[in-house]
């Protein structure tokens, strides 16, 4: 667009088509990098994050929020040379990071549909919400074994990691952790971060 500006009124058209997509470029980075902190700003309001990331400055910008999430962005801008087809990985990482969270509150919907929990009020509706329940679990669960193994064990460092601010934020409520079931989960993912991280050190994955 610039060029084409610039073959009709001359030089100047480039630069004003330049300028106007600098700014758009740094409006969307300002957007985006606090979207990614208010994630975790409002997270620690409602205690599910460590509570210094709830800490303001006295413009009231969440400081320790936009401090992390951009220390990380960093990070992974640093290693996006190192990729091959970086924006590729990384759009694939993100939807399978998308899809674990969904696998799980398909399948929270179907055992709650199975076990008739919820359903004082409106008895009717568990076959239907059964049946899509099934359907919805079946489903995610068919979307991550697509995206492959390799993709997943990347995933699950970044669950781990989370999931140490979230034993954080549990600890200091003084609250249990973890109950029942969510022991087990919590090991399958940190036994696949461990598998990620040492495939990684060792050559047998790569970025």
């Amino acid at each position: 667009m610039a060029g084409v500006l610039a073959a009709i009124v001359g030089p100047w058209g480039a630069v004003l088509i330049s300028i106007g997509l600098l700014i758009s470029v740094l409006g969307n980075y300002l957007s985006w990098s606090l979207l990614a902190a208010e994630v975790m700003f409002s997270a620690a309001r409602t205690q599910t994050m460590p509570k210094f990331l709830a800490r303001q400055n006295k413009n009231e910008a969440p400081i320790a929020a936009l401090w992390v999430s951009n220390i990380l962005i960093q990070a992974f801008l640093i290693l996006a040379p190192f990729a091959d087809y970086a924006f590729k990985l990384t759009l694939k990482m993100t939807s399978v990071m998308t899809l674990v969270p969904y696998l799980l509150v398909a399948a929270y919907g179907l055992k709650l549909a199975r076990t008739g929990e919820t359903y004082d009020s409106n008895p009717s509706g568990r076959r239907g919400d059964l049946i899509r329940g099934a359907i919805a679990t079946i489903y995610a669960a068919g979307m991550i074994y697509a995206g492959g193994l390799r993709l997943l064990l990347f995933s699950a460092i970044l669950y781990a990691v989370g999931s140490v601010l979230f034993v954080l934020a549990r600890r200091e409520q003084g609250n249990a952790v973890f109950a029942g079931m969510e022991w087990l989960l919590l090991g399958v993912i940190l036994v696949a971060a461990v598998i990620g991280v040492y495939s990684l050190a060792s050559g047998s994955l790569s970025i």
